[in-house]
């Protein structure tokens, strides 16, 4: 009985560190759909740049149904010195019309991510809960987009 529960625990523990060396590798991360495996261009946009020397945490959330969307936001925000902590697909959003939201009360810190994406609607919705300056909610007139969906329909037809 004993060999049994030794063998059992063995084998747990080999299931366990098999799942935390292939997460740890990025081959668990397949719950994100906005991820693509064709690199995508960033679009080009103004050197609108994050403050010097402050630390601006942002999560970038893809309204459009766009594949890639939220990843070219993403990248041009981190050129420009943002720090992108977070980027998929949201929910309940319009996805016409792309949106900076301020989640701290700091409004001009939202307006400089904004400006950054070409941005014009910035609201403030402080949240308390995130961990977090600026939300971007981007939609399908986002400046980018354009760039995201090419890209998406680049890698369909591709071999």
């Amino acid at each position: 009985m004993k060999r049994v529960q030794t063998a059992a625990l063995a084998a747990t523990l080999l299931l366990v560190a098999g799942l935390v060396v292939s997460m740890a590798l990025g081959f668990g991360s397949g719950a994100r759909s906005d991820v693509a495996s064709a690199p995508e261009e960033v679009p080009d946009v103004p050197a609108a740049k994050a403050p010097p020397g402050e630390r601006v945490r942002v999560e970038v959330l893809n309204a459009a149904g766009i594949p890639g969307l939220a990843r070219v936001a993403t990248r041009t925000l981190r050129e420009r010195g943002f720090d992108v902590v977070y980027f998929g697909n949201a929910r309940g959003f319009s996805p016409e019309s792309t949106l900076v939201i301020d989640r701290v009360g700091r409004e001009e810190t939202a307006r400089e991510v904004a400006d950054a994406l070409e941005v014009d609607r910035v609201r403030s919705r402080p949240d308390s809960t995130l961990l977090l300056e600026v939300t971007v909610v981007v939609g399908r007139d986002w400046k980018g987009a354009a760039d995201a969906a090419r890209s998406a329909a680049d890698t369909t037809t591709a071999p």
